[in-house]
């Protein structure tokens, strides 16, 4: 069954929003890129299982959270969009254990840790993206990442199965994960150490405090551009490259932050995309090294009509 026309919108025992040809844009901290082709925001698990089951095994799949790490192409999102919203967004904390949903925020996962007298999940509140994307890519900030701290991960397959899994079987490394791209993860669980909540509330606070002097957290942006190379800085090569403030289009190297990219007001996911493919090629041409990109990168470029072309 083919999922992408009118049909989809009428589909039986679905509870969630569906929606064709779907900004996006303003699930992106970027604020840039197309449409996505279908877009759905499931009520709960059982939900995103039911439409998995239904959807076809020729549809491209993707997955949003809140796009904190994310340039969408101006040529939108081919195929199936999901976005995990608030029936994904639960946390409880037992004893030492957090289980947080896949649409909880790093922010409200290390509050209700610290709420509950839990440490050691601290750091996530320097992480603004969702529960989902940082098991994903394995998020770490200030010293720490998701790998020391996670005890479970569950995701649905292709076809809407659920898969429970132990933390050696997502192969966690720096920044990634060895699980399949189209498994889509729905909750996590994490276990913390008991602490003083007043401590815990004074370290989350000086991680705000640093975060907020060290990153241009108020203007249009993602999270870290590029990877840091082994036993390197992405920042200090592109310092180094001579790359900070350097513009194209409405896109800019932050100034505070050498491996933030900005949108100025006007930029296009072309312009940003550009603009880091340019910093790689002068990080390369002045130090040997190739950065690799950290943000993801989704969707088609958009369609440009050839010389006499109508469009």
């Amino acid at each position: 069954m083919t999922m992408l026309g009118e049909e989809a919108l009428a589909l039986p025992a679905l509870r969630g929003r569906l929606s064709l040809n779907a900004p996006v844009k303003r699930l992106c901290w970027f604020r840039v890129g197309g449409p996505a082709e279908l877009l759905f925001e499931p009520a709960d698990r059982a939900d995103l299982a039911a439409f998995l089951e239904q959807l076809d095994a020729r549809t491209p799949l993707s997955v949003i959270g809140i796009g904190s790490n994310l340039i969408v192409r101006d040529g939108g999102i081919e195929g199936a969009t999901i976005h995990l919203g608030r029936g994904f967004a639960r946390v409880a904390v037992a004893g030492e254990e957090v289980c947080a949903g896949a649409g909880a925020l790093g922010p409200e996962v290390a509050r209700a840790a610290a709420a509950a007298g839990v440490g050691g999940l601290e750091f996530l509140c320097g992480i603004p993206g969702t529960v989902g994307g940082a098991v994903r890519m394995n998020a770490g900030a200030y010293g720490s990442e998701i790998k020391e701290r996670l005890i479970a991960a569950t995701a649905l397959d292709r076809e809407g199965r659920v898969h429970h899994l132990k933390p050696e079987e997502l192969g966690l490394s720096y920044r990634r994960s060895a699980v399949d791209p189209e498994w889509i993860f729905v909750e996590a669980r994490f276990l913390g150490c008991a602490g003083d909540r007043g401590a815990i509330v004074r370290q989350m606070a000086e991680i705000r405090r640093e975060r907020e002097a060290t990153q241009p957290i108020r203007t249009r942006t993602g999270g870290s551009t590029f990877l840091n190379p082994p036993n390197g800085s992405a920042w200090r090569l592109i310092d180094a490259a001579g790359c900070r403030g350097l513009a194209m289009g409405g896109a800019s190297v932050s100034e505070k932050h050498a491996n933030f990219l900005i949108n100025t007001g006007s930029a296009t996911a072309a312009d940003l995309e550009a603009l880091g493919e340019e910093v790689r090629r002068r990080v390369h041409e002045t130090s040997g090294i190739m950065l690799e990109w950290e943000i993801c990168r989704l969707g088609r470029p958009l369609a440009v009509a050839s010389p006499g072309e109508k469009r």
